[in-house]
């Protein structure tokens, strides 16, 4: 599995910038996606996908120790959907 290190030492390569200019800028994307997302809004990147925020509605959920019903509360999550292109790509 590859993690933020490998994604930016593959922007490094690819791109042919430092390490460190790659992670400020893999760190921008994700912190623009994060204040995007936070605000209500989505993010389209063509030809990869979409990161947009979906809401949970508040369900009755069980304790598997006790059995108890309890009460989940509503909330966002993120989403993500991914594009034709990336789609294809890894068929």
């Amino acid at each position: 599995m590859a993690g933020k290190a490998d994604l930016i030492e593959a922007v490094a390569a690819k791109s042919g910038i430092s390490k460190r200019a790659a992670g400020e800028a893999v760190n921008a994307m994700v912190d623009f996606v994060t204040a995007t997302l936070k605000k209500g809004g989505k993010v389209t990147i063509p030809g990869f996908g979409t990161f947009s925020v979906s809401k949970r509605a508040s369900r009755t959920g069980r304790n598997p120790q006790s059995g108890a019903t309890i009460k989940i509360a509503a909330k966002k999550v993120p989403k993500f959907k991914s594009g034709k292109g990336l789609k294809d790509a890894v068929k």
